[in-house]
């Protein structure tokens, strides 16, 4: 099983809704918010940046209620290519998923878990 199979097995398990990165998509910044974008259906107004990932990542309006796993497969790719993009957007999801933990500054119905299983 792989591994980014087994942590959305785990996701169904506890209730949560996994989300997954089509890994091999994320070469560069751009493709890397495009494919984040696109596993959370981000609306149309997502401005493609780092400032509004982080944005996004923490609203999560339009999706259900309860907590959201994404899970990004491949991200190695992005670290290997660029090193400098893949730090910042690790940053942001690091950032944005201990905001909306349990104990983090926006609490709503909505939790975020990032899960990078490469």
């Amino acid at each position: 099983m792989s591994a980014a199979k087994e942590a959305a097995d785990k996701a169904f398990a506890r209730g949560a809704r996994p989300h997954l990165i089509d890994g091999g998509k994320t070469v560069d910044k751009a493709s890397t918010l495009d494919a984040i974008a696109e596993a959370l259906s981000f609306p149309d107004y997502f401005g493609k940046n780092l400032d509004a990932l982080y944005d996004c990542l923490t609203d999560l309006s339009w999706l259900a209620p309860g907590e959201h796993v994404l899970i990004w497969p491949g991200s190695s790719l992005l670290r290997e290519r660029d090193p400098k993009t893949y730090l910042a957007i690790r940053s942001v999801l690091s950032d944005a998923q201990r905001a909306l933990g349990p104990s983090g500054e926006r609490t709503d119905s909505r939790r975020l878990t990032v899960v990078l299983p490469d």
